[in-house]
């Protein structure tokens, strides 16, 4: 992947560190392992912010940025990947998770209606939370997974293509002067 393309994207160290929800990190946001782009540090970012992003839980993004401290992964690259669970994404992937959980638990999947209310979160989260939990932690580390690998393979099928350009460019300026 190359570097110029994400480092467009990503903020700054100094921004991440001036970011006031961020405070509460102190020092450990000068760590520089944790904003280097290198084929390690961009596919576990990949795989932390993926595997975070599937967890219904709130403060995903606090998750994400303690994971990358914890793997000394690429943390503005882990906190932005959460976004893949987004108000648009969300009812989609908590349900089919929430699916998966309780085919995998054997229990039937209830009916339910979302509502947003205090009663409904306290009366109804209680019946679903453990199908969603589950079925979210299976989907958060395959997906993790995945997004491990195929970093890691565009990286290395990356890496090679400017290889092999160089090389040709190196054949072609030796044909050239030769």
């Amino acid at each position: 992947m190359p570097k110029s393309i994400i480092r467009r994207w990503l903020p700054t160290p100094e921004q991440v560190r001036a970011n006031s929800g961020l405070k509460i990190l102190g020092n450990l946001l000068h760590d520089p392992n944790l904003f280097h782009l290198n084929r390690h540090s961009v596919s576990v970012a990949f795989a932390v912010g993926v595997f975070t992003s599937f967890l219904p839980l709130p403060g995903q993004m606090l998750i994400a940025a303690l994971l990358a401290l914890w793997f000394r992964c690429n943390l503005p690259l882990s906190m932005i990947l959460v976004w893949i669970s987004n108000p648009v994404t969300m009812p989609a992937i908590f349900y089919s998770t929430y699916k998966l959980g309780a085919w995998l638990l054997g229990t039937p999947p209830l009916e339910f209606k979302i509502e947003l209310s205090w009663q409904w979160l306290t009366e109804e989260v209680g019946k679903i939370w453990l199908p969603l939990f589950s079925g979210s932690l299976i989907c958060g580390i395959f997906f993790a997974t995945v997004a491990y690998f195929v970093m890691q393979g565009v990286w290395r099928w990356h890496v090679v293509k400017r290889w092999k350009a160089r090389l040709a460019q190196r054949k072609a300026q030796l044909n050239q002067g030769g």
